[in-house]
């Protein structure tokens, strides 16, 4: 992988100077371009992920990724097309995993396990499988910023722009059914559907954020802002607006880190998103604890 910070950029701590220098390189354009796209489909999806309690789900969606990319290496095909081939088939099985009851949500736990340790050793027999440099293998884990084309960008505009639209359209009835899924489906909602659709959603998400932090850190972008805005606002509109704002500064900062420096982005995104959620964590835990006990003047 070619290092940015060997090939002549370097920090000069001047705010208009550094700035020049990150969008002097058309790949550079295109990561931001790229990065600002996934940041703001993370961040509205992964609010209802949170919100939903399906972070398992979108962990193990988040390691498909790999074995999906893996094996569209080895075959010769665009590692986007086994981000998304594989995201979407294994959205549709967890979706069709049972989920009413106690003993349904103890079945959905172990099935999605399942899904999770055959797609990891379908992505170990991918990788040994895989002839080419390992450069390549690694920039699937751990992701990268370099050689984002112009189609690229098209055409996870193309897909973020579709998740968004659905997400806008079934966004309150997925909110009913997130908060209280027995009255909503009382009320006619169907829960059914929605937890369908928005796993569709959370996949092609996964698929497209996978694609820029690599898939052993995409879980990072999506539960990190989500659960930091959520710890400091409980107003799902509020919330919401924030954590896509949380999910766009860490992803621009993470970029512009990496750009300066010889490490992956997915370490920068990550360790950014948590120094914001340890904050949120910590400015919450200060507001929930009880003032100081002052006994009345005799």
């Amino acid at each position: 992988m070619v290092v940015v910070a060997d090939a002549g950029a370097r920090l000069t701590w001047n705010l208009v100077t550094d700035t020049r220098q990150l969008f002097a390189f058309h790949f550079m354009v295109n990561a931001f371009r790229a990065g600002t796209v996934v940041a703001v489909a993370a961040g509205a999806i992964g609010w209802f992920m949170v919100l939903r309690r399906q972070a398992f789900a979108g962990h193990t969606l988040a390691l498909v990724g790999f074995p999906g990319a893996a094996g569209a290496t080895w075959l010769g095909i665009g590692a986007a097309w086994g981000f998304f081939g594989f995201c979407s088939i294994a959205a549709l099985s967890i979706a069709a995993l049972p989920h009413r009851d106690a003993r349904g949500y103890s079945e959905q736990s172990a099935g999605i396990g399942v899904i999770q340790a055959f797609a990891l050793a379908c992505g170990f027999l991918f990788v040994s499988l895989y002839r080419g440099f390992l450069n390549g293998v690694n920039a699937l884990l751990f992701g990268s910023f370099l050689g984002i084309t112009d189609g690229q960008v098209l055409v996870l505009l193309v897909v973020g722009a579709v998740a968004l639209a659905v997400l806008v359209v079934a966004g309150r009835p997925l909110l009913f059914a997130s908060v209280d899924p027995g009255i909503a489906e009382a009320r006619g909602v169907p829960v059914r559907v929605l937890s369908l659709v928005f796993l569709l959603l959370l996949g092609l998400t996964v698929a497209e954020v996978s694609q820029i932090t690599g898939t052993l850190l995409v879980f990072a972008l999506l539960v990190m802002p989500a659960a930091a805005a959520q710890a400091l606002t409980a107003r799902p509109a509020s919330s919401l607006a924030l954590t896509v704002a949380i999910s766009l500064v860490v992803t621009w900062a993470g970029l512009g880190a990496a750009y300066y420096s010889p490490y992956p982005i997915g370490f920068f995104v990550t360790s950014f998103a948590f120094a914001v959620y340890a904050a949120a964590t910590a400015t919450a835990a200060v507001r929930r604890a009880p003032g100081p006990n002052i006994a009345p003047a005799p």
